[in-house]
């Protein structure tokens, strides 16, 4: 494990040329894990360097916890092996100014406040992952939101039907009810409502997209709402029609953020979500100004980075 890690530090700045551009275009990933399927700490540092990432932001799991939130511990560490808040800050300070940490919990657990509150604290950017069995508009998800108000500091929610945060139609009231804290949608059921006839059933839809689904809506009508370009999801949901997506890029060039939430080693290659969703935001952006926005400017703006 040790010689690849090693190997992989060393090839990354030869073999890849989004990461030899780096210093001159700066990414900021605001989705990824610690431990994520179990890979170590050392292997995500070369990871992110070889996509060309100059710095990204470590989401937390929840603790372990057997209760119809985490589907009876089925989705622990976010279903994932994702590890908690105390395996991303020390990441986090151990490579400072590269990584920065967020701070979770299991929304509805009652120490729930307290946890993330004592990690905020200590410097997270961000609430989230937050990816629990609870109703998006729960009593659970309010005080995660007044929590985050307090602090200043973004929510990110994995939507997904009948899964995670319940009832993506009704989210709407959240974000009503907290004008004042951003919020970040990412996962199955963000990206598939793009589409206004998105089948809830479908977690990676093919085919064109019918503009004007509730994604879109949320993030022409609340300016607290931004969208999550990462993971299996997101990537699906900008080639499926790229037409559309260069559209819906020109349409949100403010809203939306480039993470990666990839679970590859190596950061290269078809096996990289990561690498393959900032292939397809410079290819796909309208211009070169909005591509910037994507890979960098909005994240930058929005977490103060």
């Amino acid at each position: 494990q040790f010689i690849a890690a090693t190997t992989a530090f060393a090839c990354a700045p030869t073999l890849d040329a989004s990461a030899q551009a780096s210093a001159a275009e700066p990414i900021i990933d605001i989705h990824q894990h610690t431990n994520y399927h179990g890979r170590s700490d050392e292997k995500l540092i070369a990871h992110q360097r070889a996509m060309g990432v100059t710095t990204s932001i470590l989401l937390p799991a929840g603790r372990p916890v057997e209760r119809p939130s985490t589907h009876n511990g089925k989705s622990n560490g976010l279903a994932a092996k994702c590890a908690g808040n105390e395996s991303v800050m020390a990441v986090a300070r151990a490579n400072p100014g590269e990584f920065v940490f967020g701070a979770n919990e299991v929304a509805d657990l009652p120490e729930a406040r307290a946890e993330i509150e004592k990690y905020l604290k200590l410097g997270g950017k961000i609430i989230g992952e937050q990816k629990f069995s609870v109703e998006c508009d729960s009593s659970y998800i309010e005080e995660i939101a007044r929590l985050a108000q307090d602090f200043g500091v973004p929510v990110l929610l994995h939507f997904q039907h009948a899964t995670y945060n319940l009832s993506f139609e009704r989210f709407h009231k959240i974000l009503e009810k907290f004008p004042k804290v951003n919020f970040i949608g990412h996962a199955q059921a963000w990206w598939g409502n793009i589409d206004k006839n998105h089948n809830p059933k479908e977690n990676y839809p093919l085919g064109k997209v019918t503009p004007g689904g509730i994604t879109d809506r949320y993030l022409t009508d609340y300016p607290n709402m931004f969208g999550d370009l990462s993971a299996g999801s997101g990537i699906n949901a900008l080639l499926r029609d790229e037409e559309h997506t260069r559209a819906f890029f020109e349409r949100h060039q403010n809203k939306l953020l480039y993470g990666s939430d990839c679970a590859d080693s190596i950061g290269r290659g078809p096996g990289c979500s990561g690498a393959r969703t900032i292939e397809a935001v410079r290819r796909l952006a309208p211009t070169k100004a909005i591509e910037r926005k994507l890979l960098f400017e909005n994240s930058k703006k929005l977490f103060r980075l």
